[in-house]
């Protein structure tokens, strides 16, 4: 299975990130609709979408307008935007208020109440994050490979969410900061990447990447590698366009 990062950032994009946004091209499954959601033209394979919300911030969900204009009528009719069924409300009475975005979307939206299944004979389960306002992480699962998306919340080996996502083959998790100085990271309901490493060798995931980047970081050699693969081996920075197999 191919899993795509469309964007990798957070928070706002910049030259390097787009922000949010990742694909399963095969089955048609987008994991949040940050800006990097503008390159899905590029990577459409089915005759509909699969799109799973984390939760309502701008970030994850600006590239929802984008979908009108880069996706062909006849698959966007055919899609389905999943989430909170409080921020799917939000979603529907803000960003697509009238005087904000006139055009009604075609695709429907569908509040998360059970797994779902996917393409392929898959299976995705949802389980709560901490984060101001709430957040979703996501673990899927097909027969003979399985991969979770773990965005916006402070990584902690105690926190309920490793036990969720034991045994995947691939962890794709924030890693908002390099370093958790001041306890920004818990303060702003965001992680550090060595806290990140810790999380990936608890859940004894396959391999580990890292996106939602803070967009104000120019260089990413600020992430110590060296340090997070002492701890986790199989470690490495997610960057826009990198294709993962698992």
């Amino acid at each position: 299975m191919k899993l795509i990062l469309l964007g990798t950032g957070g928070y706002f994009p910049n030259g390097r990130r787009h922000t949010a946004c990742l694909i399963l091209p095969e089955v048609g499954v987008v994991l949040d609709a940050g800006s990097g959601l503008c390159r899905i033209g590029e990577h459409l394979q089915t005759d509909q979408l699969e799109i799973f919300l984390s939760h309502a911030h701008l970030d994850h969900i600006s590239g929802l307008t984008y979908l009108v204009n880069l996706v062909p009528e006849d698959v966007l009719s055919q899609s389905t935007v999943h989430g909170d069924a409080e921020k799917l409300a939000a979603i529907r009475e803000h960003l697509f208020a009238e005087p904000i975005f006139p055009v009604a979307p075609s695709f429907r939206f569908a509040p998360l109440a059970a797994p779902c299944a996917l393409m392929d004979g898959g299976r995705l389960t949802y389980f709560p994050l901490v984060h101001p306002g709430g957040s979703l992480g996501f673990r899927l699962d097909w027969a003979d490979h399985s991969m979770a998306y773990v965005t916006d919340t402070t990584a902690d080996v105690h926190a309920d969410y490793v036990a969720q996502i034991a045994d995947v083959d691939l962890l794709v998790h924030e890693a908002n900061f390099a370093e958790d100085i001041d306890d920004l990271p818990a303060s702003t309901g965001h992680s550090s990447l060595l806290r990140v490493a810790e999380v990936a060798s608890a859940a004894n995931v396959g391999q580990l990447v890292i996106a939602h980047i803070d967009p104000q970081i120019k260089d990413d050699g600020v992430f110590d590698l060296a340090a997070a693969r002492r701890i986790f081996v199989n470690t490495q920075i997610g960057v826009d366009g990198m294709e993962l197999l698992f």
